[in-house]
C-alpha cells in the first residue's frame, strides 16, 4: 500500500501516467540480490538486468523496512522517526518510475540522472507531505537533512563516491532555487513550481546540467 501510495504522490507531481506497478517488480529475499549487492546489507537496490536483450526490472526493498513504513506510514505522518525509511523507499520508487517513463519513451537513463531526479524526488515530496500534514508550518530545516547534512555510505557506494556527491550537489542547487520559489510563493500558489518540476523531469541529462548551472 504504502509503495502505491509513494508511486501514485510521484506520478501526480510529474503528471505521468503509468502503465507499470511497482509492486509487480517488487521483491524482498535478499538471497535473489547479486552477491556484491548483498555483502553491502543495502536497505533498496533497483535491478536492471539484460536478459536476451530485453531489459528486465526488480525493485528490492528489505521486509522490514516495509513493516515499520506499514506501522508508522510517512503519508499519514512524516516526522523523525520515519523520514530516514521514507526517503529509502521514495528513492527506490523514484528509480522505479524514471526508468520506466524513459524506457517508455525509448531513452537510456545514466546513474547521474537516477540518483538526481532521486534527491529532487525526496525534498519535493517530503516538503508537500510536511505542508499537507501541518499547512502552519515550513518545512526550512529540509534542504539543511537533505543536502547539507547527506554523507555517502562507502560501503553502499560501490567506488562511486564521486557520482552520489555530484548528484547531491546538483540537487542541492535545484532545490535551494525550488525552496525560494516556494517560501515566495502565496499558500497553496504551487503551480508555477509544479510545471517547472514537470519540465525538468522531461530533459536529457545535459540540458539538465545546464539549466542548473545557469538557474541554480
Amino acid at each position: 500500500m504504502v509503495l502505491q501510495q509513494l508511486q501514485d504522490l510521484l506520478a501526480g507531481i510529474y503528471d505521468l501516467p503509468m502503465q507499470y506497478k511497482v509492486y509487480d517488480f517488487l521483491f524482498t529475499e535478499r538471497d535473489r540480490l547479486p552477491r556484491t549487492v548483498r555483502d553491502s546489507n543495502t536497505d533498496e537496490q533497483l535491478l536492471v538486468l539484460d536478459e536476451g536483450g530485453a531489459a528486465a526490472v526488480g525493485l528490492f526493498l528489505d521486509p522490514r523496512l516495509l513493516d515499520r513504513l506499514a506501522v508508522a506510514n510517512p503519508l499519514e505522518a512524516l516526522h523523525a522517526g520515519n523520514l530516514a525509511d521514507y526517503w529509502t523507499a521514495l528513492e527506490g520508487v523514484s528509480h522505479f518510475i524514471y526508468l520506466a517513463w524513459n524506457a517508455g519513451h525509448d531513452r537510456g537513463v545514466s546513474l547521474l540522472e537516477l540518483e538526481l531526479q532521486a534527491e529532487i524526488d525526496k525534498y519535493v515530496t517530503s516538503w508537500w507531505l510536511l505542508r499537507e500534514q501541518d499547512p502552519a508550518r515550513y518545512p526550512a530545516e529540509l534542504h539543511r537533512l537533505l543536502f547539507e547534512r547527506a554523507r555517502v555510505d562507502l560501503r553502499l557506494a560501490g567506488g562511486r563516491c564521486e557520482l552520489y556527491r555530484e548528484a547531491n550537489q546538483y540537487a542541492a542547487r535545484f532545490c535551494r532555487r525550488l525552496e525560494r520559489q516556494l517560501s515566495a510563493q502565496a499558500a497553496g500558489g504551487r503551480r508555477e513550481t509544479l510545471a517547472e518540476l514537470r519540465r525538468f523531469y522531461r530533459l536529457s541529462r545535459e540540458r539538465k546540467m545546464t539549466h542548473i548551472q545557469r538557474n541554480g
